[in-house]
C-alpha cells in the first residue's frame, strides 16, 4: 500500500513496533505491536482490530509484564 503522507513515495510494510501511550496519567509502552510502517518516512498505521486489542489490554491489565526506566528531558 502506498504511504498516505503527502509527498511521500514510500510503501507500507508489515512490522512489529514499540507503541507508547499515556494511560491514566502513566506512560505505558507496549512491545511487538503489529503495524504497517512506511519504509521511507516511518509513518505508522494500526489496523482497527489492533487498536481495539490495545484498548482492551489497557482496560483489563492490572500489572505490566515488565518495568522500564523513564527519563525526563531536562
Amino acid at each position: 500500500m502506498n504511504c498516505t503522507n503527502a509527498g511521500c513515495a514510500g510503501q507500507y510494510e508489515a512490522r512489529k513496533v514499540l507503541h507508547t501511550v499515556r494511560h491514566q496519567g502513566k506512560v505505558v509502552v507496549i512491545e511487538d505491536v503489529p503495524a504497517e510502517v512506511c519504509a521511507v518516512c516511518g509513518d505508522v498505521l494500526f489496523a482497527p482490530e489492533t487498536v481495539r486489542h490495545i484498548e482492551r489490554l489497557l482496560a483489563t491489565s492490572k500489572r505490566p509484564a515488565k518495568r522500564a526506566a523513564l527519563y525526563a528531558y531536562a
